[in-house]
């Protein structure tokens, strides 16, 4: 297998000196050479072709030894260092300190087809940012992180990727509920592909510990790097960058709103600076609409990364940023400027989202009010948010009982016949919108917005007890699926339901841990 190695983020910035692969603070370093743990029988369980041809890997590749043994970390490629990134980060709103790749480490950079791609195992083992973990991962959380990163690109979502899921072959002791009760579990890796895994907590730790050379390294290596359309040489151009960075930023929460994704963990160091999706741990989609709705258990009582609230984490997490590069831009005023510029484009473009997902356009009067009329609808009446907007491009507004019957069926709520009158007043006023669009432009459009398939909780939990049992064709089924999430594919109609009642409270159905 020859890959087109081209390392960067190791060979142009300053390493760690220290080479040993203890648990430590960190200082004036970028990143910490490390090796994966061998583990002691690994075994390729799934893989992504169309990741693999980004990386210039064939099929026949995929199938050697070699494959299995480069990305389960059993074998370093020829010429290669892996390594660990240092970064610090804000959890649930608090400075943490250093954090780093505690169980992640990159393998290296391949160019192919002039793209750069850096690529990363997740659960390969300890690294010098562990802290008091141990740096594996466990099958369930791998499945979910395998399969949420390839179904997020195709529905068209900003995303790092993934190439392949392999079992350790090794048990791994995980507390799933941290509620004193930890059992074994099988461990399995995840090699994650992506432009690069820098995130905004590169920026923050370096400015934290006054390392503002450094800061002004890392930066200028990251628009240089990815931001081609920033000049390198421009006085201005920390300020552009960051403009760029906002914009980037708020349209990824635009489309998480768009298909009713919850990261669920919305710390700064799970913040990609290119606006990519990165970091799959207690995700999960809306079922029942409801905006204080997060998957996290450890968010329950708080709710910080709840549904209604990403928007806002967002600005908060991109202020955290900006104060991390106030040393280079130096214009307080500057920066905040750019932030609520980020605050009222957020506002108009959540806005246009949701009438793109009704079939209406950017003009449509009072849009604003029709809009939080139907979000209020939707939480009363607890509506399947998927099924509804996937629906709506179908239905006969002129034809109000058989609306109000397949709104029913999107219900969760035990009554819904009280809801009877909001919902016929709400499709009146929809009518009176949609008489001046062609029925079948709109139902096209629409349903190039609403997807009809996404990876459920429960689905993935459906997978994940199939495979604890050595069984993966829910694994296939689901991925196969996932590739075409806004096509109707009839032969996958069992996929397109509500939420199964004995899902409501199954671990891992509907709020879960950052255990994995």
């Amino acid at each position: 297998m020859q890959l087109n190695i081209n390392d960067t983020f190791n060979k142009l910035l300053p390493a760690d000196t220290n080479t040993e692969n203890s648990i430590r603070i960190v200082s004036n370093a970028f990143f910490s050479f490390v090796n994966p743990t061998p583990c002691s029988n690994p075994q390729i369980i799934h893989y992504a072709t169309s990741v693999a041809d980004l990386l210039g890997i064939n099929q026949s590749e995929i199938k050697t030894n070699d494959f299995k043994l480069i990305f389960t970390g059993n074998k370093i490629y020829s010429n290669t260092k892996p390594y660990a990134m240092c970064y610090g980060g804000h959890q649930f709103g608090h400075w943490a300190g250093q954090l780093g790749d505690g169980r992640a480490i990159n393998l290296f950079e391949i160019n192919h087809q002039n793209k750069q791609w850096a690529v990363q195992l997740k659960g390969a083992g300890k690294t010098p940012y562990s802290r008091n973990a141990d740096g594996l991962a466990v099958l369930r959380s791998s499945i979910r992180e395998y399969l949420c990163s390839e179904v997020m690109f195709h529905l068209g979502v900003p995303t790092t990727r993934a190439l392949s899921l392999a079992l350790s072959g090794d048990m791994v002791l995980r507390d799933i509920m941290y509620d004193g009760n930890p059992d074994y579990e099988k461990g399995a890796i995840v090699c994650r592909v992506a432009p690069t895994f820098i995130r905004f907590g590169n920026f923050e730790i370096l400015t934290a510990r006054n390392e503002i050379d450094n800061l002004k390294l890392l930066a200028d290596y990251t628009i240089e790097h990815f931001y081609p359309n920033i000049n390198i040489n421009d006085d201005k151009k920390y300020i552009k960058w960051f403009e760029v960075i906002a914009i980037s930023t708020i349209d990824l929460i635009i489309q998480w709103e768009r298909v009713g994704f919850v990261h669920g963990v919305m710390n700064t160091d799970n913040m990609s600076i290119l606006g990519l999706t990165i970091d799959y741990g207690p995700y999960g989609w809306l079922e029942n609409y409801d905006e204080n709705w997060t998957p996290n258990t450890t968010d329950a009582q708080g709710r910080r990364y709840r549904y209604g609230n990403q928007g806002m984490v967002a600005i908060w997490n991109l202020v955290q940023l900006a104060n991390a590069l106030f040393p280079l831009i130096n214009d307080k005023n500057i920066l905040q400027t750019i932030i609520d510029n980020s605050y009222q484009e957020y506002k108009i473009k959540h806005q246009n989202m949701m009438l793109q997902k009704l079939g209406l356009l950017e003009t449509t009067p009072k849009a604003n009010f029709f809009i939080e009329q139907l979000k209020t609808n939707l939480q009363q009446s607890a509506i399947d948010y998927t099924l509804f907007f996937r629906y709506l491009s179908s239905i006969d507004i002129n034809d109000i009982n058989n609306f109000i019957t397949i709104v029913e069926e999107c219900s969760y709520a035990d009554d819904f016949s009280k809801h009877y009158q909001v919902w016929k007043d709400w499709l009146q006023d929809y009518a009176i919108l949609l008489a001046q669009y062609s029925i079948e432009n709109r139902i096209e459009q629409m349903n190039k917005i609403n997807p009809k398939y996404v990876l459920r909780n429960y689905m993935a939990q459906l997978a994940i007890d199939a495979a604890d049992k050595g069984d993966y064709t829910i694994i296939d089924e689901l991925y196969s699926l996932l590739q075409n999430p806004y096509d109707e594919q009839p032969n996958m109609q069992k996929w397109f339901a509500k939420r199964p009642a004995w899902a409501l409270n199954k671990i891992g159905c509907s709020m879960l841990s950052c255990s994995s």
